[in-house]
């Protein structure tokens, strides 16, 4: 499946940019003559596509995220029961998320651009998330691994406890407690997976 919009060489080049740009000062801070400098490119043809510097994290964040989920989805082909390997998929997915450099800086110094996301509607990458996971899921009720019901509402709701645990588990997480430091809660996060998608 292919939900990376982004085929140009011209435009991953300035989301390239806008990434070392905002990975370097925060999205505040960053201005779409930064960007523009730096990927080589006038003002203007930056102007066209992006008329801000929101829309351009957006493209962003949305190649960014797509990219992480892509690697941490099963392989459609694979030998493996289904289950087994979207629970793998989606708790090594969270992780990834997590340590993503982007992702950490967008959390520390931006975190008031994750909210639109989290409170109000979905973007393009929370839509892409949802087509992989309906596809896992579809895959998983043919295989028998995954238990019967709507894949649409199932992703919906997976996608909830994932979003959760992505943008909440350092709140929850006690490093010096090893029953509640971050790779227990994830192990706490793959039983519930289980549980959740066993027929």
């Amino acid at each position: 499946m292919t939900l990376n919009r982004h085929n140009r060489s011209g435009d991953d080049a300035v989301l390239d940019a806008a990434r070392d740009c905002v990975l370097a000062v925060g999205v505040r801070r960053t201005t779409l003559t930064d960007v523009a400098r730096r990927a080589g490119v006038s003002r203007m043809t930056l102007y066209r596509r992006w008329p801000d510097v929101r829309t351009l994290v957006g493209d962003l964040m949305t190649r960014e995220w797509t990219a992480v989920a892509v690697a941490a989805a099963p392989d459609p082909g694979g030998t493996r029961p289904v289950r087994g390997a979207l629970v793998d998929g989606l708790v090594e997915g969270v992780r990834a998320f997590r340590a993503h450099p982007l992702f950490r800086k967008i959390l520390d110094v931006d975190p008031e651009l994750l909210l639109p996301y989290v409170l109000d509607r979905r973007g393009a990458s929370q839509d892409a998330l949802l087509a992989l996971l309906d596809e896992a899921l579809r895959a998983g009720h043919a295989d028998g691994t995954v238990r019967p019901g709507s894949a649409a509402r199932q992703a919906r709701a997976l996608l909830l406890v994932l979003q959760s645990f992505t943008l909440s588990l350092r709140t929850m997480a006690d490093d010096a407690d090893p029953e509640l430091a971050e790779d227990a809660l994830l192990d706490e996060l793959r039983h519930i997976l289980e549980r959740t998608l066993a027929p």
